[in-house]
């Protein structure tokens, strides 16, 4: 079955999403795990270490300036479920105004980490997340944690939790529990024009946790 961005839609509305195997696979597995990961919007938690980091590093953040330079970096490692369809189709998606990205830069313009993801309705499904200096990601995370809250999405699925997640505030919950909550999202009334503005309109260095 090919990937199309309609399947896509329709297949994380439902509460399902695909990967491959390798980078070179050409098969796509969907997967609906009996634990979901989620990231509660209100219960993000960022580190000492990982505050002293973006005060000190002269970060600044950005929306959806580069997203294919996201998905290649996050698909550049070792191992990856991104093939080339996933790649395809979410570069699609993002050209029609569905697929997002986060990028935090260096102070000399060095790309430093970032996140992209689906949103639909409030609920917004983060795919893959990528560090190229220390806390990189997790700044991106932030950022976004940040623009969802404040253009009213209500649930912002990570698909499995991790232990970096975890160190984040992300927690699991059984797949009952995340399909009500998929549900209720998916009719809520947010506002991605905020959420996914080229910068962050609550400070114009984008991060509400610094």
């Amino acid at each position: 079955m090919r990937l199309t961005p309609e399947l896509i839609v329709r297949a994380y509305a439902g509460g399902v999403f695909p990967m491959a195997e390798t980078a070179e696979a050409t098969d796509i597995h969907w997967f609906e795990p009996r634990q979901r990961g989620v990231m509660p919007l209100d219960g993000f938690h960022a580190s000492r270490s990982l505050i002293r980091t973006r005060k000190r590093g002269g970060f600044t953040f950005s929306c959806d300036r580069d997203f294919d330079g996201v998905v290649t970096a996050c698909a550049d490692r070792d191992v990856t479920w991104i093939n080339d369809e996933i790649f395809t189709v979410f570069n699609a998606l993002h050209e029609l105004g569905l697929a997002h990205s986060i990028e935090v830069w260096s102070p000399d313009g060095r790309f430093a980490g970032g996140v992209y993801g689906l949103a639909l309705g409030g609920a917004f499904f983060a795919e893959s997340m990528v560090s190229r200096v220390t806390g990189g990601s997790k700044m991106a995370l932030a950022e976004l944690v940040t623009r969802l809250r404040l253009g009213g999405f209500q649930l912002m699925d990570t698909q499995y939790l991790t232990d970096h997640l975890a160190s984040l505030g992300g927690i699991e919950i059984p797949r009952a529990r995340y399909r009500k909550a998929l549900a209720e999202a998916l009719e809520a009334p947010a506002r991605p024009e905020i959420a996914f503005a080229p910068v962050n309109p609550a400070r114009a260095d984008g991060a509400f946790w610094s």
